[in-house]
């Protein structure tokens, strides 16, 4: 969010902040740009004061409501809930950075939303160069299929000869990432072996998995493929090249397929936890598919919101890495400063709702909480996590909650939360 220069009120005194400008993202390779118009940044904030995240605890009632519910497993426990106004009400080592799940996704979508906007779709794209051959370049699109698949091979089948014309044997280059990129580096072996492991590509047919995870996507792209053009009467030779290769000049875009809305993408990673399109939508936002390269413009873009970002570490994009190191401070600081966005109902509206919907829809059921929290959950073995907005009568609360080895995580949370959902007797600074 970029940011003119804004005053906070924090007590009496009014204090100038400085402008936080959005990061300037290096552009998609040359090709990308050829195929798609440049995203376009959110409207500028209102000019109206951003709430100071305040590091005093300001509600000694949920303070020790949190601590009757943590119990003697506290060391384990990270928990912090802020109000709309940047007071922290209560927190228990929200400081402390702790491996955190799948809500690094949080952290994706976030980027995603802001650099690229509502109306991005990701895009798969058939060019013809100028001596007749075919490319197929794409950006990880995890809603492409066989239609798709299909549509792409009988274009191909009338195009793609020596001159442009249906005959002989077609050529088509697949431009792909090398196998070195295709899963972050601290993702376990056993992991990438699962469909939520599944490599990250960019010619991603079925996010690159049936059942389990497709040990070698472009070898199964190129035989299905092959065999979709052989049934439109054409033979095809298939080679390939790196990605980001330029197209050279005179080459034609034949076809585009988008891939669905935003909207729904940022729903696959937030509300179903889908851990191909969370990586997909941090390349994306970052407009790198070197990770490194990703993860160090998220931690700039990351800083550039004022968040705090003392012990956070992004490794990739989804969370499955257990090197990621993320505080429930930080947390509830990315949902206020996301709160505040242009795209803010977006961003929330993407997320799973207790009771309802996504990865919640089981969670707290026919509680006072059912429909009235929607979050990101986080699960892998040891780590229990959950994130998100908590609507009571007195407005949204922010809240985090992070275990890295509690005994039973969920009882905790909702605990902690119907707690939290209780206070009315907050309202103002101690």
């Amino acid at each position: 969010m970029k940011l003119s220069k804004l005053l906070i009120t924090l007590g009496t005194a009014s204090l100038p902040v400085l402008s936080l400008p959005l990061l300037s993202l290096a552009p998609l390779a040359a090709n990308a740009q050829q195929s798609q118009p440049a995203p376009t940044p959110p409207p500028l904030l209102a000019p109206m004061g951003l709430p100071l995240y305040q590091s005093q605890i300001s509600c000694p009632s949920l303070q020790r409501q949190l601590q009757i519910a943590v119990g003697n497993e506290a060391p384990v426990w990270s928990i912090s809930v802020l109000d709309q106004n940047g007071r922290l009400l209560a927190d228990i080592n929200g400081d402390r950075p702790r491996i955190p799940a799948s809500n690094q996704k949080l952290i994706s979508t976030a980027i995603a939303i802001d650099r690229l906007g509502p109306d991005h779709r990701l895009s798969t794209e058939l060019w013809q160069l100028p001596d007749g051959t075919l490319r197929l370049q794409g950006s990880g699109d995890p809603t492409m299929g066989f239609p798709q698949l299909r549509r792409i091979a009988k274009l191909a089948s009338g195009s793609g000869g020596s001159s442009g014309v249906a005959t002989g044997t077609v050529r088509l280059q697949l431009e792909e990432e090398p196998r070195s990129r295709w899963w972050p580096q601290g993702w376990s072996y056993a992991d990438r072996d699962y469909g939520y492991g599944a490599p990250i590509t960019r010619l991603a047919l079925t996010a690159n998995a049936v059942d389990m995870s497709v040990s070698d996507p472009p070898a199964r792209l190129e035989r299905l493929i092959s065999q979709e053009i052989s049934r439109n009467g054409r033979q095809v030779a298939i080679s390939s090249v790196p990605a980001g290769t330029p197209e050279p000049e005179g080459s034609l875009l034949l076809l585009s397929e988008p891939s669905s809305s935003m909207h729904h993408l940022m729903s696959l990673a937030n509300a179903e936890s889908h851990n191909f399109t969370a990586e997909v939508l941090l390349r994306e936002g970052t407009g790198s598919w070197s990770l490194p390269v990703a993860e160090q413009r998220a931690m700039d873009w990351l800083r550039q919101q004022g968040l705090p970002m003392q012990g956070v570490s992004v490794i990739d994009g989804s969370g499955l890495d257990r090197s990621n190191r993320v505080t429930t401070r930080f947390f509830t600081a990315l949902l206020l400063r996301m709160y505040q966005h242009p795209y803010a109902q977006n961003y929330f509206g993407s997320m799973a709702v207790v009771g309802q919907r996504g990865t919640l829809e089981g969670y707290f059921r026919g509680s006072s909480l059912e429909g009235r929290f929607s979050g990101k959950t986080g699960t892998i073995s040891g780590v229990k996590a959950i994130t998100g907005r908590l609507l009571t009568s007195d407005g949204p609360l922010f809240v985090s909650m992070i275990s890295n080895g509690s005994s039973a995580p969920v009882p905790v949370m909702g605990q902690v939360l119907k707690a939290a959902q209780r206070i009315n007797s907050c309202q103002q600074p101690l």
